[in-house]
């Protein structure tokens, strides 16, 4: 569909996920069941490794919650579609590399997509809020995952105040991973994804669910869980063609060649 608010595009092993929805990609009910399917579809799909998510234009990322829809009788409980939100943030099992490539206004749910994320690169023009406090709501997520990936202090603020934070900033308190100039920002969130789609997917996986399980365990019963095997991606792992041939090019001093099984 052309007229379609998300569009992908493959390359390889990589999948980029551009929201399209103007006039700033905001993310209605419709356009969130799309996402969700379309991060189910990357999810299951053993030819793809790694996905960026980014946006249409040069001056919105995403706003979040569309509030002309809400107007227009999108309930705020409606309907989301699997995954919840932007299609990311609750779905199950999404064992894969997300890069986020934030190239403008990143605000409330479009925040916290950007959270959903594993890495985040943002255009030197980037800024970020959660405005949520100023229209007497919370910005349910963010006050999860926030203090968690900030200093606490820093993320109190932002979700107190509702306040705009520049690139520059968000770096500085470890929230972006890098800032990139506007025009060379796909080409660094491709070259990203290219390094990763390369490596060890089973690894990946691995990674991403004990990283998810362990955030709420005492560290002894996590490593308990990983020692054990109790974890199917790292049983998986463990049980693979991957893991004999990472020992096999290790041995012969030459790059190994993951094939996922």
């Amino acid at each position: 569909m052309t007229d379609s608010p998300i569009r992908t595009r493959r390359d390889g092993h990589v999948l980029e996920v551009t929201l399209d929805r103007p006039k700033a990609n905001a993310i209605d009910l419709a356009t969130s069941r799309i996402m969700g399917q379309v991060f189910t579809d990357f999810r299951d799909d053993p030819e793809l490794r790694v996905a960026i998510v980014t946006a249409a234009g040069e001056k919105f990322f995403c706003p979040g919650w569309d509030l002309k829809a809400a107007a227009e009788g999108d309930a705020v409980d409606g309907d989301y579609g699997v995954g919840g939100f932007g299609g990311l943030q609750e779905l199950r099992g999404l064992n894969k590399p997300v890069i986020a490539a934030v190239n403008g206004i990143c605000c409330g749910g479009g925040l916290e997509l950007a959270l959903s994320c594993d890495i985040i690169l943002a255009a030197d023009h980037a800024t970020f809020a959660l405005p949520e406090i100023r229209s007497g709501t919370v910005a349910d997520a963010a006050s999860i995952k926030l203090p968690k990936r900030i200093p606490y202090h820093i993320a109190m603020e932002l979700l107190f105040t509702g306040r705009w934070m520049e690139a520059e900033e968000a770096h500085r308190w470890g929230l972006i991973n890098r800032i990139v100039p506007a025009g060379d920002l796909m080409a660094e969130a491709r070259a990203m994804a290219a390094s990763l789609a390369s490596g060890p997917p089973l690894v990946f996986a691995a990674i991403k669910e004990i990283v998810r399980e362990a955030e709420d365990m005492k560290f002894q019963d996590a490593l308990n869980r990983i020692t054990k095997s109790q974890f199917e991606t790292v049983e998986r792992l463990y049980r693979s063609e991957d893991q004999k041939e990472g020992s096999r090019a290790f041995a012969e001093k030459r790059d190994p060649v993951w094939k996922g099984r």
